[in-house]
């Protein structure tokens, strides 16, 4: 990747989170020309000006739902990372057309100004939630993933290389649930569970930021990259997060309650990497699944014969053996989330 990355001017729009900060200092490390950070968030562009003294990083204010802000930002970038999205599922449940906002109208934006302005590549971050979605949050997602499959022979012929990264979830991110049961232990005693049975693929910060940029390189026509990420079972990594917060702060962690409160709207017991349709024009890349777009299927086949087919089936986090505790105890403590 160091040479791919080498001298290239990058754009990261919704870059002031915690997958755009992690992509960044790994871009840093790749002797990068420019790494522009656009979002709406001043206090936190502040922060990270702060934070990461570098000549090299560039910090504007935008919205991505703002295509004239969008194409001025892209103006002599080589990639583009769409890192922008709604995630909170209840909050997209409420107010769904403010998701088809961001994560949609915004994705189209990102996709004209990388067009117009020439961009070499465009990677889109996505979700699980994509998958057979039962939320508005999922429906923008996977619309959003369609547009970047179909954008690359939708403009006449255009150099662009468009892609989507596909996660689960993202262990120590804003709004992800470790920080938030470790919040509820220090200040409620007590942890809310919405279903111990539930399970969740899992992922680190590092593993999402490494994966997005292997993506970037291997983008040719559209195609949907999903990691090969762990299961996790909500009961285990509560109970996981319970006593390493109680070892921390001197607790007693009998005294920390566990209450159910059931699923939340939108909200599935399960989640899905790959539907058994989208498996029928998949691959197997050792740690991650290609999904190819169906009319660029065969011409994989024919250019690169020893690419090995994934298996026809659904992938679903109830379908893999879950971590256990001291995976998942190992896994909190190398990135350092409590």
């Amino acid at each position: 990747m160091t040479e791919f990355f080498h001298g290239k001017k990058v754009l990261l729009v919704g870059g002031t989170g915690s997958i755009g900060t992690a992509i960044m200092k790994r871009l840093l490390t790749y002797d990068v020309s420019t790494v522009r950070i656009f979002s709406r968030d001043e206090h936190k562009q502040f922060d990270m000006s702060n934070q990461y003294r570098d000549e090299r990083l560039r910090f504007l204010l935008g919205d991505v739902r703002d295509y004239e802000r969008v194409l001025r930002a892209a103006e002599g970038i080589d990639i583009i990372f769409n890192l922008a999205a709604l995630k909170h599922v209840p909050a997209c449940e409420y107010d769904p057309y403010e998701a088809v906002k961001t994560n949609v109208i915004g994705t189209q934006n990102v996709i004209q100004a990388a067009i117009a302005q020439d961009v070499e590549h465009v990677i889109l971050t996505s979700s699980d939630k994509a998958v057979s979605p039962t939320n508005a949050m999922g429906a923008t997602k996977l619309l959003a993933e369609r547009l970047i499959s179909s954008a690359h022979f939708g403009y006449g012929g255009r150099k662009t290389a468009f892609c989507a990264v596909r996660f689960g979830n993202v262990m120590g991110t804003r709004g992800s649930v470790i920080p938030l049961f470790k919040r509820q232990i220090l200040q409620n005693g007590s942890v809310g569970l919405t279903d111990p049975s539930m399970t969740r693929f899992m992922m680190t910060r590092d593993e999402a930021a490494v994966l997005t940029l292997q993506a970037a390189q291997m983008a040719r026509n559209g195609e949907v990259f999903v990691l090969k990420m762990p299961v996790l079972r909500l009961s285990d990594l509560a109970e996981t997060v319970i006593d390493m917060t109680c070892e921390k702060y001197r607790l007693d962690k009998n005294n920390i309650a566990t209450n159910g409160i059931g699923l939340r709207p939108g909200e599935k017991m399960h989640e899905e990497l790959m539907t058994l349709e989208e498996s029928e024009f998949a691959f197997d890349l050792d740690k991650m699944y290609m999904i190819s777009h169906q009319y660029f299927y065969e011409g994989y086949i024919e250019e690169e014969p020893g690419i090995r087919k994934a298996p026809k089936k659904e992938y679903s986090s109830n379908d893999s053996a879950p971590l256990t505790k001291i995976e998942i105890r190992k896994i909190i403590q190398s990135d350092r989330l409590i």
